[in-house]
């Protein structure tokens, strides 16, 4: 910065660490860091300004306790960022020394030093000035620490119930799976209840057909009746008795379409009496 070479090369280089930076930036770096702020204030036609900053400010004491204690923050009182930190605390006289804390959570000015003061007392009255208020920052400390322990306390009582929900989420999750599984297997058996229920209708229907197209029996002296015996595959016999002319019907679907399809028992070479073997194909 401008006002720290200025600086160096009129009075010397041995001095506190000055702060580079604005005013508004020290400001919230010390409140960040809860730490006392030293703003110097340098009017160099100030009468007690040289031998100031000669004698107090190049003092190797005073410059280990600023450098151990403060941020050091330093502008000529005739530049615009001067004029606007002269405003905001109010120097009377230079050279200008004023310690600033966090106080009810905004940066107050509570020392001032203003005129030449000898290296001794400097650091005698910023000692005391630290040790009043030191309670502030240790107060700060004490309160962002709780409030940093309750964030992490909250944080890890959201990770908490986050874990838990997303738990609860996943049983959820299963139990639709499950659910619809089970209505998925219960629609599958319904169906398959149905099919059979169908088939089963069909096959009574069937019967039903299959019972009205056959044909009165005739009487046994009949000179047209065939006695036909259906030897089942359970080993019982069923004898029936049909006409010459009634038709045989064949199952028309196992049949190559060009063949000969027989019309009647009589076509079929089936006379006065013979015997049928029913075999279950699917036995």
């Amino acid at each position: 910065m401008e006002f720290i070479r200025a600086y160096e090369e009129k009075y010397s280089r041995e001095h506190p660490v000055f702060y580079q930076g604005t005013f508004a930036q020290v400001l919230n770096d010390a409140k960040r860091e809860l730490r006392f702020l030293l703003i110097y204030l340098h009017d160099a036609d100030a009468p007690d300004t040289e031998l100031f900053c000669k004698d107090t400010l190049s003092n190797r004491e005073v410059v280990r306790y600023i450098n151990q204690n403060f941020l050091f923050w330093g502008c000529s009182s005739k530049s615009d960022e001067g004029r606007r930190t002269l405003n905001a605390v109010k120097a009377n006289y230079y050279p200008f020394l004023g310690v600033l804390v966090l106080k009810d959570n905004r940066m107050t000015i509570v020392g001032r030093l203003e005129g030449h003061t000898d290296p001794g007392l400097l650091v005698q009255r910023l000692t005391s000035v630290v040790n009043e208020f030191e309670i502030n920052l240790v107060s700060a400390r004490a309160d962002r620490f709780e409030a940093s322990i309750n964030r992490s306390l909250r944080s890890q009582q959201d990770e908490a119930f986050m874990e838990s929900l997303r738990a609860d989420q996943e049983k959820e999750r299963r139990r639709e799976e499950q659910r619809m599984a089970k209505e998925a297997e219960k629609r599958m058996l319904e169906e398959e209840a149905r099919a059979e229920e169908e088939r089963r209708q069909s096959i009574a229907r069937e019967k039903i057909d299959s019972i009205s197209r056959v044909p009165s029996e005739p009487e046994a002296a009949h000179p047209d009746a065939v006695h036909v015996v259906f030897k089942l595959p359970c080993g019982s016999r069923l004898e029936r008795r049909f006409l010459k002319t009634h038709s045989l019907e064949r199952v028309l679907k196992c049949r190559p379409e060009n063949a000969e399809i027989i019309e009647t028992l009589e076509e079929a070479g089936l006379k006065n009496r013979e015997v049928l073997f029913v075999n279950d194909l699917d036995a």
